[in-house]
Parts: structure tokens; sequence; C-alpha cells
């Protein structure tokens, strides 16, 4: 089987994310574990690093259709964290990070909804419940929590090394 893919005028990385959802979507994937258990807020359990060591990265997650208002308005505070924050590394990590929302089923009762961070922050802690702890200390395990909750399965967290720039 040949399989080819041009998309011209279109941003590069929209597009190899788009393909990646595609091909880890027909095999199979592995996902990671509940959002929950990986990054609650300190005051719930103490936050698993998300690192990302490659040039770029992607992250898919997969939320209840049902919860997607909860996890676009957690995912606004995040935002707002990020921004507001006086650790110039979160102003960075603002900078390179994307979320994009697929108009295509992702399943029964899902919503596909993928991170791009292009450029990745190396060595800059990527965890919602560790954003959400710094920008927001009284609201962060509220916030959190419905953040957690839209998920219908876990997340799937992908590292990119640059092979080649098709415009450079």
């Amino acid at each position: 089987m040949r399989l080819t893919w041009v998309a011209p005028n279109r941003n590069a990385t929209l597009g190899l994310v788009f393909v990646l959802a595609f091909v880890l979507g027909s095999v199979g994937v592995v996902f990671a574990q509940n959002p929950a258990a990986q990054q609650a807020p300190p005051q719930q359990q103490a936050p698993a690093g998300i690192l990302f060591s490659g040039d770029a990265g992607i992250q898919l997650n997969y939320i209840k259709a049902d919860k997607t208002a909860d996890f676009e308005a957690a995912m606004a505070k995040v935002k707002e964290a990020l921004q507001k924050s006086a650790v110039p590394e979160r102003k960075q990590q603002a900078a390179g990070w994307k979320i994009f929302k697929s108009p295509d089923p992702a399943g029964e009762g899902q919503v596909l909804y993928v991170f791009v961070f292009d450029p990745v922050v190396k060595g800059a802690n990527y965890s919602v419940g560790t954003i959400l702890s710094e920008g927001f200390p009284a609201e962060a395990n509220d916030i959190f929590k419905k953040y957690a909750d839209a998920y219908a399965k876990g997340q799937l967290r992908i590292n990119l090394n640059l092979v080649m720039g098709m415009g450079q």
C-alpha cells in the first residue's frame, strides 16, 4: 500500500498532528494513565513532571463530548496562569503551546483535542496540575477536578525531533 499526502499551503505542524492522529488511531495506541493520577495539584498528591525531551511534542486528549466546556474552561485557566506567571519559562511555554479541536468524530461520545508544543521548552514542567497550582492556588483543585473528569481516555504524549524543515 502506498500512501501519499500532500498539504499545499497548510501549516506543517497541524498537518503532522492530523497524520499522526490518523496513523496512531488506525493501529491502536497505549494511553497514559488517567490525568488525575498523573497531574493532581500538590494539595491532592505530588504532581508527576510532564517534560518533553524532543524539539517539539504533541499530546492527544480524548474528551467526553458532554464535558468539552469544562475542559476548555480549565485550559483557559492554564493559559491565564502561564501568561500571568512571573517565571519566564511559563511565558515561553505559552508561546509554543497550541490547542486544536478536531471536527471529526473521535469515537462514540468523544472529542479529540490535540496539544501541539512547538517549540518545547526543555526542562519545563507541562503538568496542568502544577501550572494551575502556581497560578490559582485556592481554585486549583476544583479546576483540576473538572479537567480530569472531562477525559474519556487517558493521554498520549509524543516527543518529536525535527528531521527537516520543508520551507527552509
